[in-house]
């Protein structure tokens, strides 16, 4: 396998060398000289050969020339702090010439950094829906290394002219780019490019520029939400809910009572009096809802799990949080709380979240249920996003129900999937089935 693993490594080094060095006209030549040496491989019937020397020569006379161009530039990026999945990010560089000779014929493109993953992680890693692939593609594994490139990649860069720059003159110019799905883009640096005087390759100039982008999920337009429930006790206060999510308003001061936490004594009046005073809180009600995305699948990232994460992103992007709280749980090795709203941190922090999130495994949905079911004495309202029908996750909304809590169940699965019909349990009521590729229309009537 380590000798598949070097082939593609090897054939994805050549085609980003190609891909980044050769001019249309480049490509053309490339492939008429390809032509040419397979329909002159027999020199006695044919002539083609002759093309094929004529072209190989122009190839390799560009190939030489090319590296002799040198430029000595300055570029600064200002990047937005986010991107998001599937749409085009624009931003600004600007180019400063620093070298004692005129610039002309410039083209700028972005560069990342080599996105070809380690042994070890294309071996461990797999493609979603592999299991469905043939014996042969299964094991030699291009589809997969593909998939890995992609994955840590955006939308190939369209190179941007840029005019001529004297000594010294400087100029701004306008750079777009898609990310493919949510990730972190790691930037690598600039890349200038210049054509040699055949025109068939360009010769590159580096500038080192590191930079981090983030991709957020792609989110959808959600219908206007009005979460059901009524306010409820939420024991603790104002320094608490910082930590722990629990609200309160500061009252007064008083003496000191035995079992009361040592975080509420007023150190500075305890210095002045020389006994133990503590601060005292009037407790809040307010609304608290949960957002419970199921991560465990055994078919890794595939369509199905995307779409889920997207759809809860738009649901902490769209539920309204100035009067109530949002908590999001999810499984990721461990169960993970995070909270939204009133003194807590700001949307976009879940969005980035959930930027990183990855499945985990199968089992894991009887701790997330767990966890729900501790807290739901808080709770008010729950969105649960699943992403399978069986019987824990009937159970685990149905109990829910039972509480008293106001639930809402969506199922996310792939086009052509009906998992929930096939299920022991079947379909009950209230349980919304949304398929890729049409969340939109699926989530339209979702209240």
């Amino acid at each position: 396998m380590r000798l598949v693993y070097l082939a593609l490594r090897v054939l994805a080094g050549t085609q980003h060398f190609l891909r980044e060095r050769l001019t249309k006209a480049g490509w053309l030549v490339l492939g008429a000289a390809a032509v040419a040496a397979a329909v002159g491989v027999d020199t006695t019937r044919t002539m083609s050969f002759q093309a094929f020397t004529l072209l190989a020569a122009l190839l390799v006379v560009a190939f030489v020339a090319a590296p002799f161009f040198r430029a000595r530039v300055a570029v600064h990026r200002e990047l937005p702090r986010y991107a998001t999945a599937g749409e085009p990010c624009e931003y600004r560089v600007s180019v400063e010439n620093r070298d004692a000779r005129a610039l002309d014929g410039l083209t700028l493109v972005e560069g990342v950094r080599d996105p070809r993953p380690a042994y070890d992680e294309w071996r461990r890693t797999r493609e979603p829906g592999e299991r469905r692939r043939n014996w042969f593609d299964r094991n030699a594994g291009y589809f997969r290394w593909r998939w890995l490139i992609e994955r840590r990649t955006h939308r190939p860069p369209r190179d941007v002219g840029l005019p001529a720059l004297a000594p010294g003159a400087r100029t701004s110019v306008k750079l777009a780019l898609t990310p493919r799905r949510r990730v972190r883009i790691e930037l690598d640096g600039l890349v200038l490019a210049r054509p040699d005087p055949l025109g068939l390759v360009k010769g590159l100039v580096r500038v080192a520029a590191p930079a981090r982008l983030m991709a957020l999920p792609k989110r959808y337009r959600l219908p206007r939400l009005e979460l059901p429930g009524a306010r409820r006790f939420q024991q603790g206060g104002v320094a608490l809910a910082s930590s722990i999510g629990d609200s309160e308003e500061f009252v007064s001061l008083r003496d000191y009572r035995p079992g009361d936490p040592l975080q509420r004594v007023h150190w500075k009046s305890f210095a002045r009096t020389g006994k133990p005073v503590v601060k005292e809180y009037q407790d809040e009600f307010f609304e608290r809802h949960a957002l419970v995305l199921d991560t465990s699948t055994d078919r890794g990232e595939d369509v199905a799990f995307e779409e889920a994460v997207a759809l809860a992103a738009s649901f902490v992007y769209a539920i309204d949080t100035h009067e109530c709280r949002l908590d999001l749980l999810f499984v990721g090795g461990e169960v993970h709380r995070y909270t939204t709203g009133r003194g807590q941190m700001p949307a976009e922090q879940l969005l980035e979240v959930l930027a990183g999130l990855a499945p985990s495994v199968p089992d894991a949905f009887g701790t997330l249920a767990n966890a729900v079911r501790a807290h739901r004495h808080r709770l008010t309202s729950c969105i649960v996003l699943l992403l399978a029908w069986d019987e824990p996750r009937r159970a685990f909304v149905e109990g829910l129900r039972r509480s008293g809590l106001e639930v809402r169940a969506l199922l996310v699965c792939a086009s052509g999937d009906t998992p929930a019909e096939g299920a022991p349990a079947g379909r009950p009521a209230g349980l919304v089935v949304l398929r890729a590729g049409e969340i939109e229309a699926g989530i339209a009537g979702f209240r």
